[in-house]
């Protein structure tokens, strides 16, 4: 894995709330190296204001994403519990069953749960 990709964490989500999120495919220009990452905040009012921060801040380090859908993270950390659902009217839903495993490297002792609910 080239170290840009490498550096780029592979979530970072707002630390309490209900909020959108996208799971973003990040690529070595011209290769076959990719991972998937997660990012969501409260600040979204839609899942591309979030794809928006995103996409420069990954293009920046020579190294190119795409969108591959969205939801919602209900993020309670107090509880150590989250929960991925939902689906973005202009990116599709994402595979939450992805964005869980990323979620659990990351939240180890956390709860995390998904389902295909609207809410």
């Amino acid at each position: 894995m080239s170290e840009s990709l490498a550096a780029i964490p592979d979530v970072e989500i707002d630390p309490d709330g209900t909020f959108k999120y996208i799971l973003v495919q990040v690529k070595v220009k011209n290769g076959d190296v990719c991972k998937n990452i997660v990012r969501g905040t409260k600040s979204a009012e839609y899942h591309n204001h979030i794809f928006e921060k995103v996409k420069p801040a990954v293009e920046a380090l020579g190294l190119e994403c795409h969108c591959l859908g969205g939801g919602k993270i209900e993020h309670k950390s107090q509880e150590k519990r989250i929960r991925v659902f939902g689906e973005s009217t202009g990116f599709g839903k994402a595979d939450h069953s992805v964005s869980v495993e990323k979620l659990k490297s990351f939240f180890s002792d956390y709860e995390i749960t998904w389902s295909d609910d609207k809410k």
